[in-house]
């Protein structure tokens, strides 16, 4: 009866050992998923802000919690085609984690010609006031949610292609609920840093007044270095996508140049491996900048689009 009772019990141990590693692999595999869509995630931090400029301090939090839960049925919706995709007809994956790579690519190279040529636009705060207006307001940021939500799940769900079904539900799941959480969290931060500051500048201590007016004189800086390095990842991480799924497409051709010019900083003792991937980031990056700016140069050149920027100008009051 010991014996057998002792025999249950490591079966039992021997279960919840593999339960344990299985709950790792999936932790795992949800990190890695997350870290590939960094991309797309620095730059909807940088962006969400701006669409609660101008708007009552009060509304901010609630309109930035509409968005989130927004985007929390953005990310169902996209699971369950993702998931359907990848179980009935996962060769259309690479294709289309392309097109999401191209997008990428065209967003970063359409970033640096806007700050090179000084003609960045920025979301037009709300002037209206009233339920209708800020229901148009979250509409519209659920609307462009939806697009960066795509990529993220689908970049995603190309890292766990090799796993199960299941497997790669509940990754998809932890990784939605978790960028969601991480980004909607830190926009809320970052907009509410001005009332913080202002609270602070407001206090009789000098040290902590002029602490609250350096926040608030920070900000726009910071909202300035978030953007730049989402318009940095967003070249890393599509021009990542397009040379691996060349080489996974078979033409090998740019994706060996890349590994050909960082196997030699690999090998550099001591720091190869940190040199190897800042030749690999680099030389995606640029590839990214080099596709994206050829698309950028082909759609300055269609008929009518200063028209329609004209037009998105005169519009853009209304949201």
């Amino acid at each position: 009866m010991a014996g057998g009772l002792a025999a249950l019990l490591d079966d039992v141990a021997v279960l919840a050992r593999m339960a344990a590693a299985g709950v790792d692999d999936v932790g795992a595999a949800a990190g890695r998923a997350s870290i590939k869509a960094a991309g797309v995630v620095v730059d909807d931090a940088a962006v969400t802000p701006q669409y609660v400029r101008g708007v009552e301090p009060s509304r901010e939090l609630p309109i930035i919690r509409r968005i989130a839960t927004g985007s929390l049925g953005n990310k169902a919706i996209i699971i369950v085609f993702a998931l359907l995709l990848s179980q009935f007809v996962p060769w259309l994956l690479t294709p289309i984690l392309m097109c999401g790579g191209l997008y990428l690519a065209y967003e970063g190279a359409e970033k640096v010609w806007e700050r090179g040529t000084g003609t960045h636009e920025a979301h037009t705060p709300v002037l209206d006031e009233g339920p209708e207006a800020e229901t148009k307001l979250v509409r519209s940021a659920v609307t462009t949610d939806f697009i960066l939500s795509a990529e993220i799940m689908v970049i995603a769900l190309n890292e766990v292609a090799g796993e199960s079904f299941w497997s790669r539900a509940i990754i998809l799941v932890a990784v939605g609920l978790g960028i969601t959480a991480l980004v909607y969290g830190v926009v809320a931060v970052i907009v509410k840093m001005d009332d913080v500051g202002l609270h602070l500048a407001g206090r009789e201590s000098p040290g902590v007044a002029g602490f609250g007016h350096r926040l608030v004189r920070s900000m726009p800086t910071v909202l300035e270095v978030i953007g730049f390095v989402g318009m940095l990842a967003m070249l890393w991480v599509g021009g990542h996508i397009l040379l691996v799924g060349l080489d996974e497409l078979g033409i090998t051709a740019p994706y060996h140049l890349v590994h050909l010019l960082a196997d030699p900083a690999a090998g550099v003792p001591g720091v190869g491996a940190i040199l190897g991937w800042l030749v690999s980031t680099v030389c995606a990056a640029l590839s990214g900048l080099i596709v994206g700016g050829v698309i950028v140069a082909a759609t300055r050149l269609l008929p009518g689009r200063d028209r329609r920027e004209d037009a998105h100008g005169r519009n853009g009051a209304t949201l």
